[in-house]
């Protein structure tokens, strides 16, 4: 169990992650999360704006166009192989039974999630922390067409990448301080995308045929 939380410790210090795991962590970790169906728990809002802040800073010494392309790629490319994923094995991932990282009530929520956005949920998916991780898989599983996909999954890949890096990176700039309260600022990234998800799931819920 302490390992457990050490292990949850570590994922959700965002600033010891990128300190540490440099660029090539920061990839794997954005492409895990938007297309393996266990990395739905990695942070990845406050991971990209977490780089974007300390790139500001220059504590996190990567040119910030290096940064922002090669993290849009990571995105787009982990979304493709959950389309893929979906695709091909759609039917066995949906009938998982629950595991530690698994949870059918997650497939739940972004099935009325893309039920009332169809494709447009690819681009204000990313927004949503678990969603953004099976949306693409639901695209794949129900046959969306492969370049409609990849339109949506571009767009939104560049949306969320090119605000959420940017506005760290210019209040890095702007007031460097800000180092001194990330905990903080993450922790208000948490609460913030889990409130939008839980009202989400509520909502969608009321709208379900009975």
């Amino acid at each position: 169990m302490e390992d457990f939380t050490e292990f949850f410790t570590i994922i959700l210090d965002t600033e010891k992650l990128i300190t540490y795991g440099g660029l090539t962590l920061l990839l794997i970790i954005v492409f895990a999360e938007t297309g393996l169906f266990f990395g739905f728990f990695f942070p990845g809002d406050a991971l990209l704006f977490s780089s974007g802040l300390l790139c500001g800073t220059e504590l996190f010494d990567v040119n910030i166009l290096l940064l922002l392309f090669t993290v849009t790629f990571a995105a787009f490319s982990g979304n493709a192989i959950g389309y893929i994923s979906g695709k091909f094995f759609g039917k066995k991932l949906f009938a998982k039974d629950d595991s530690f990282f698994f949870k059918k009530r997650h497939l739940e929520q972004t099935k009325l999630f893309y039920a009332k956005f169809g494709g447009t949920s690819l681009i204000a998916g990313r927004f949503l922390p678990i969603v953004r991780t099976f949306v693409p898989m639901f695209a794949g599983a129900t046959d969306m067409n492969f370049w409609k996909f990849n339109l949506y999954n571009l767009i939104g890949a560049f949306l969320w990448i090119w605000t959420l890096i940017p506005i760290g990176y210019f209040l890095g700039k702007q007031y460097p301080q800000l180092i001194n309260k990330l905990e903080y600022i993450i922790i208000g990234f948490v609460l913030v995308t889990t409130i939008i998800l839980i009202k989400g799931s509520l909502k969608f819920k009321k709208q379900e045929p009975v």
